[in-house]
């Protein structure tokens, strides 16, 4: 006849590691925060289970039985294990960390992220690896699937599981050349129009929020060229006379995703227009929300970005 397999619940491996390290019901129901009836009706039921008496009466105490003498480490093991199961996951040290983490970005935020994520991950976890991507994937689903970790720049969509977390916010500029005609005077709305544009738009568009704003003033620019990123834009705005808006830190504050103008050598020229401010954040599917190796990565471009 076959017999049925006792139930054994968590509460039971703990009440037998406090009655073989305490050898004593008072003392493991003390230790337990229960009381020592319950305690007794737990040992009972342990001996069921068990077929071994477990604890023994010798004198005013009680002493462990062979079977519970071999039980004692192993019921101590579990318990620790247990402890460490149910436990919230522990701070990571990142020098620790292994494995790469693939970033979506447009092409300026990648370049301004690639060389402070770099840094930090040779500093604090050199086993990381760093794979950018540029606007080619459906967030939502890219970060849903984890084909990416983390998407930083412009977060436009908005699927109702993704955390979203809000970086910087920086103002539009007009960049151009060192000596272009439009530095040499203050820049106004008719001057800005009049002048050759160049646009950044992944899907191609003409058109954006400085178009709307010259529309209010019964004025149009000519937009010549239409490019898919800001890189390839200032680089064209390096050898002509034509101009693109980039994003620029607040007067008076520096920005990395300043350096690349920098680096060409551009002027970046106040608009003299209410143009909306652009919102840099980034966003990251809530199974990462707790795992330490992410959190150092969002906290590491936190930092890179941060300072704009």
């Amino acid at each position: 006849m076959n017999s049925a397999v006792p139930a054994i619940d968590a509460h039971l491996a703990v009440a037998l590691d406090a009655l073989l390290t305490e050898q004593s019901v008072t003392r493991a129901a003390a230790r337990l925060h229960t009381s020592p009836a319950a305690m007794s009706r737990t040992l009972g039921r342990l001996r069921r289970i068990l077929q071994d008496p477990l604890l023994v009466r010798a004198g005013q105490g009680m002493v462990p039985t062979p079977r519970a003498q071999e039980l004692r480490d192993e019921a101590a093991e579990v318990v620790r294990r247990l402890g460490a199961l149910l436990s919230p996951g522990s701070e990571v040290d990142p020098a620790s960390l292994r494995g790469t983490f693939t970033v979506q970005a447009a092409d300026l935020i990648g370049t301004a992220l690639a060389a402070g994520l770099l840094d930090l991950a040779r500093e604090e976890a050199p086993g990381v690896s760093l794979r950018l991507r540029a606007e080619e994937l459906e967030a939502g689903p890219a970060l849903r699937d984890g084909g990416v970790d983390l998407e930083v720049g412009v977060i436009d969509h908005v699927d109702p599981e993704t955390r979203v977390e809000e970086l910087v916010t920086l103002r539009m500029a007009a960049a151009v050349r060192p000596g272009h005609p439009l530095a040499a005077e203050p820049l106004t709305p008719a001057r800005l129009a009049a002048a050759e544009h160049v646009t950044v738009s992944r899907r191609g568009r003409f058109t954006g929020p400085l178009d709307a704003a010259l529309a209010e003033l019964g004025l149009r620019r000519r937009v010549t060229a239409v490019l898919p990123g800001h890189l390839a834009a200032m680089h064209l705005v390096a050898r002509s006379d034509l101009v693109c808006l980039v994003p620029a830190a607040p007067s008076g504050t520096s920005s990395p995703l300043t350096q690349a103008a920098t680096a060409l050598g551009l002027h970046l020229l106040d608009i003299p227009l209410p143009l909306p401010p652009l919102a840099i954040g980034m966003a990251w599917h809530p199974r990462h929300a707790a795992d330490g190796a992410h959190r150092w990565l969002r906290d590491a471009v936190r930092r890179t970005l941060g300072g704009a």
